[in-house]
Parts: C-alpha cells; structure tokens; sequence
C-alpha cells in the first residue's frame, strides 16, 4: 500500500512538472514588473509558524478539524491528543484559549467551517506575555480578514460527500460583512456547518497469542453547528474602544451499535452545547506609535448537555451536564528603549476565575475551582545581527474542587517561569534560533471529570481522575530558517508529572482514564525543504537565478520528522514522519496541490504503539479564480486511497484499539467576493481576532 501511495505521487508530481513548463517560462518572459503582496502558504518566524489558509484551497475546503490535520508535523489523535512537533497544543481562538474540554475540542473544531479561518499560527516558543499555562505549544486559530473603510461582503461554502454504507454530506457556509468609517466600524461573520460522518471502532485483546474481540461499535453521527462572530469599533480622540461578541452552538446526535462478548446494544447519544463569548477591550495611543497600552476584560461562558439512552431497552443509560464560567482581566503595556538599536519592554499583568461544575440527574460529581494572578515581563534587544529576548512570568495559583465523594489535592503555589531567546541573522532572510522556556499544563476538567460524556458499553468506560496534578515542562528548541519555508530544527520537551491517556484492561473491562507520569521527554527532530520543480528541467544554475515568490512557482514541499518519545522505565522507540506537498499552476490560471502523509508504524506516542500507519492518506485539489478574482472554485478529493486509519496497541497491556472514519471524501467549494460600493479603498484592522502585538500597527490588539 505504501509502495503505491509513494508511485501515485511521484506519477501525479510528473505530469505537474510536464505540464507547467510552458507556464513557467511564459512568466519569465514577461518584460512589465508590478508589485503585487503574495500571501505565504507557509510562513517561519522565530516562534512561531504560520498556515495560511484562506488562500488555501487544499486546506479550506473542509471543515477546520479537517485542514488541520494536513498540517506537516501536527499530529490529532483520538486516544492521545494534538501534538506539533512533540510538543502538546493548547489550542486557541482569535488569540484567546478555547477554555473547553478535551472531549469537546474535536467536535467544535469539526463543526467549524475552514472557510472561516484567515490563518493558523502554532507558537512553538510562547514568551512571558502568554499564560505559563500554555504548556509546550500554541495553536492560535485566527478567523476572518481585515475590515475596509468601505461596505464589504464575502459568502463562501464547502461541501463534500462520501459513500461507504450510504450516502453522507458534509456542508459548510459562511458570511462575512464589514465596513468603517473614521469613527465607527463593524464586522459580523454567520456560519452554519451540517455534517455526517461515521466511525467503526474494534477493540481486541491477545492472550497466549488468541485474539479475541472485546468490543466493536459503528456510530453513525450528525453534527449541527451555527455561529456568530461580532465586532465592533469606536474611535475615541486617539484610542480606540471594541466590543466583541462571539456565539457558537452546536446540536450533536449519534446512533452506535455495538457487539461484543455477553453485550449487543443500539444506543442513541444526544449533545447540545452552547459556547458564549464576550470582550471589551481599551486601547490607549500615544504620540509615539511604538509605546502601546491595553486594557481587556474577557467572559466566557460553555454549557454543555450530554444524553445516552438505548433503543434495546428504552432507557437512558447517561444523563450529564456541565457549565463552566471564566472571568479574567488582563492589562499589557510595552514600549521603546534607547538601550540598543529596535529595543522594546514589555509588561502586563492578569486576574482569572475559572469555575467548572458537571452533574447527572441532579448529583453533582465535580465542582471546580480556580483562580490565578499573574504578572510579567519581558525585554528585546538588538545588536548588530543579533536579537535577544528574555522574560518572566509569575503566576499565583489557587486550585480546589470536590467530587460527590471526595475533595480534589488543593493546588495552592507560586512559581516563576522564565524564558529566553537568541538569533543570528545571517542575512534578511536567513537566520539562527535558540529558545528556552519553563511553562506548566493544568490538568484539563474532562481528565478530571468522573462525570462520563462518551459512549460506553459494558466492556468500555471512561473515568476521569479527579486526582490529576499540574506538569511542569522545560522547552529547548534550536532551529536554523531559510527563506520562509526552508527550515531544520531539533527540539526537546522536559516534562514532570505528565498528564498522560492510558488504556488499561481491568475485570475485562477496558477503562480509559488519564494519570501523571514522573517524568517523560519527547525529542523532536524536523526538516521542511522546498524543491522548485524548474531544477529538475533547468538545473541548479538556472535555478539559482529565480527569484520567486514560493506561492506563485511549481514545486515540491518535502516535509520529515523523527520524534521519540523517552518514558523512564520503558523500552519505547521513535517514529518518522512524512508529508510531501506538490504545487503547479497549470495553464488557465488552473492550481493543482498533492498532499501525501505517512508515519511510520512501531513507534511509541507516549503509552500507545502505532501497530499500521497513521496520517496515511493522498489527498488532490483543483482551484480557479474567476472574474478578476473576485470568485475562486475547488475540487478536492480526501484519502483517495481510503487508507487513513489508526490502529495502536497499549503498552503492557494486551490490547490492540482500531478505529477508521469515513475520511475518503470528494467535495467543491466556493468563495464569492459580493460587488459592493468602495467609498474608500484603504484597509483598516481586523475587528474580530488579535495577533501578537509586535506584528504591527496595522493590526487591531483585542
């Protein structure tokens, strides 16, 4: 199978290369130069790299739980979580955290249209301005584009279609219109996303070298999701003032029908939840636009409803709820310094409540609590080539709870969580990273959560552990960057008391549930490498002599990783990773875009064995802009192979967990540019998502 994934590619990236040759040479003999800003598909920063997706078709045309999973080096697993480059993900939204349960995640990503997405930046070095709280990694979803001093207005929908069994559709739509004058702006994004989808799970176990089936399920899902986005703006003097207000609702129903020994069942599941989310945010200006103050009050606001009853024998099997309620305040200040060429301080403080609560029929089985103060700074400086950071936050924490049976380990402590940075810039597009910091990773309420909102049966059951205690993480990551795309880098993750997902086999039932592990390293070691296809028809020489912009040329995007992850106490190997991306634009404007994905098999992923390989799926795209860009097209077919699959053993345990979803799709999708009267024609920030502060003035700090 992986012999002809590897030959289907090379064939498709062939015909690529014959076919855009006339193309290439027609642009190189163009004898007018204009000046035209070219988005970056891939963009590498000292901390950070950033997707862009909305010009993305291979990676829109989806839902967003769908682009990100062809992102080179990320890794969504079911059983063990989002990791990028070894490194855990906490995920966020428009800069702010999700602050929602693991469970969760994947079905708001699911329900999310991509469309929607402007970009995706994963801040593999967060410094001291963002909470220590972050973990290893941060996966900053940004959504929607900037508003313009004039009326404006953008539909766009995906749809996508599968048959295994039967027939299933998946359809997204999106809205977006906004408009500002000098004193006042606005802008609101309306979404809906409808999709169905199927999962078939296996669970097996092996004694004495005897397979024998523990439990098998088919779940035949319907998602429903609807959103608002909403921001606006008032110019007040020289500062600015925005209100924002963000609604996402999703209705969620499941059939599952599982076998297994001494058990048949037919079970319908049920979730409604509603995720609200409120900013007000102050934004003081100064003569000197370099010096920046901002004030931002953030509310937030997830109910979820959870509901399991079978159809054997009419009666409900699971009847849980949760609310969870969060409050911060946060000040950020920053400002230029004399002390060396580009110098910069920063500084900011923050107050944040959490409160979580889930119950079933009235018991509450977990009441949450948590309160954390923070403050810190950080400061930039330049000599010559170089360029430092270094920061430090202090966070205060105050953590208590209590199930129905027993109260939750407080969680009472101070602690100080430095960071630091260094580069060499060889030249303007050619430099060197090394990067420390010290972060922490508190226990998510679902691991904590005894309160179960998965389906089970009566040989599978997920259990929360109320007892679950903070990791503490030391990141170091060396990375050598070229050009944006080209990169190489090595990078390592301490961690102590480890949250970790075990599956462990107890009486014959299988029990998923989290524990801490004392002490746990993963390495990560990664190349990204483009290879224009012109060097293969021109050679090096010729080659060398371009000076194109990636996006707009043909070819090859090799992507590699080695990860291992290092467990005291366990003879675990590493793994490799690959994804291969070829671009050509074929004559007519036509864009053509081949992923290939694979990991290979035998490795550990913390507490699991990959048994087959996983992210192995080619995936084709086919795009067009029409009437002066004003309407871009795509076709797109997903796992054409239908060879995505995970299937992992436990370690020291004899099971062995499988589970495949209907990911070979065939879909198209629409983006529509609606005509609407331009009064003025100069771009103003965006007014529905923050990017990091030094990014700009031309962005808008939420």
């Amino acid at each position: 199978m992986k012999n002809k994934h590897l030959l289907a590619f090379l064939f498709l990236g062939l015909v690529s290369t014959l076919t855009a040759q006339e193309t290439e040479k027609k642009a190189v003999e163009l004898n007018e130069v204009s000046i035209v800003k070219v988005k970056k598909a891939i963009e590498q920063k000292a901390d950070r790299t950033i997707f862009d997706f909305a010009s993305q078709p291979s990676l829109n045309s989806g839902s967003v739980l769908d682009g990100i999973k062809k992102l080179p080096g990320l890794i969504a697993s079911d059983v063990a979580g989002m990791m990028y480059q070894g490194k855990q993900l906490d995920v966020y939204l428009d800069g702010r955290p999700l602050n929602i349960t693991t469970n969760e995640l994947n079905a708001f990503l699911e329900g999310m249209p991509a469309n929607a997405i402007e970009k995706i930046e994963i801040i593999t070095q967060p410094g001291a301005e963002f909470p220590a709280t972050s973990g290893g990694a941060i996966m900053n979803i940004i959504t929607n584009v900037n508003a313009k001093k004039y009326l404006s207005a953008t539909y766009t929908n995906s749809t996508n279609i599968t048959s295994y069994d039967h027939l299933r559709w998946r359809v997204n739509n999106s809205l977006l219109l906004s408009a500002k004058n000098k004193y006042f702006g606005w802008q609101l994004n309306l979404g809906q996303s409808y999709y169905e989808s199927a999962l078939w799970t296996t669970v097996t176990k092996n004694v004495n070298n005897v397979n024998s089936l523990v439990s098998a399920t088919n779940a035949d899902r319907i998602g429903r999701t609807n959103f608002i986005k909403s921001g606006v703006t008032f110019d007040i003097g020289k500062d600015r003032l925005l209100l924002n207000y963000d609604l996402n609702y999703s209705n969620n129903n499941s059939n599952t029908k599982g076998n297994g020994p001494g058990f048949s069942t037919d079970d319908d599941s049920y979730t409604d939840a509603l995720r609200q989310d409120f900013v007000v945010t102050y934004q003081k200006k100064f003569e000197d636009r370099a010096k920046k103050l901002e004030f931002k009050v953030n509310y937030n606001d997830n109910k979820n409803d959870f509901l399991l009853d079978s159809r054997i024998n009419n009666s409900i099997g699971l009847d849980n709820q949760s609310k969870q309620q969060l409050l911060n305040a946060k000040i950020d200040y920053s400002q230029p310094i004399n002390f060396s060429d580009e110098g910069k301080l920063s500084f900011g403080g923050l107050y944040e409540g959490l409160f979580f609560e889930t119950q079933s029929e009235n018991i509450v089985n977990l009441d949450y609590q948590r309160k954390t103060a923070a403050a810190y700074a950080e400061f930039q400086t330049k000599f010559d080539k170089f360029n430092f950071i270094v920061g430090g936050r202090a966070e205060d924490y105050n953590i208590k709870g209590k199930t129905n049976t027993e109260e939750l380990i407080p969680f009472k402590q101070f602690r100080f969580f430095p960071n630091a940075s260094a580069q060499y810039n060889f030249s303007n597009s050619i430099y060197f990273n090394a990067n420390y910091n010290k972060k922490i990773s508190l226990p998510s309420t679902s691991a904590l959560n005894p309160n179960n909102t998965n389906y089970q049966n009566p040989n599978v059951d997920y259990a929360g552990n109320p007892n679950l205690q903070p990791t503490i993480f030391d990141n170091y990551e060396v990375k050598l960057s070229a050009f944006d795309y080209a990169f190489i880098g090595y990078n390592v993750s301490s961690a102590q008391n480890q949250v970790v997902n075990r599956v462990l086999l107890t009486n014959n039932v299988v029990v998923n549930t989290s524990v801490n592990v004392p002490q746990i390293k993963v390495h990560n070691f990664n190349v990204g490498l483009p290879i224009p296809y012109m060097l293969f028809t021109e050679g090096l020489k010729e080659t060398m002599k371009m000076n194109v912009n990636p996006d707009t040329m043909n070819f090859l995007y090799v992507y590699t990783a080695y990860q291992y992850h290092q467990i005291p106490d366990s003879n675990t190997n590493g793994f490799w990773m690959f994804n291969l991306m070829s671009q050509t634009v074929l004559p007519k404007g036509i864009k053509f875009v081949a992923n290939f994905n694979y990991m290979f098999p035998k490795g550990n992923y913390f507490y699991f064995i990959v048994e087959k390989p996983m992210r192995n799926n080619v995936d084709l795209t086919f795009s067009k802009k029409f009437f002066k860009d004003q309407v871009s097209v795509s076709v797109s077919a997903n796992d054409i192979f239908n060879s995505n699959r995970t299937v992992v053993s436990s370690y020291n345990t004899p099971l062995l967990l499988s589970n495949k979803n209907d990911s070979s799709r065939f879909g198209f999708s629409i983006n529509y540019k609606i005509p609407t009267k331009k009064k003025w024609a100069k771009e103003d920030p965006n007014l529905l998502n923050k990017e990091k502060k030094e990014d700009g003035e031309g962005n808008l700090n939420q």
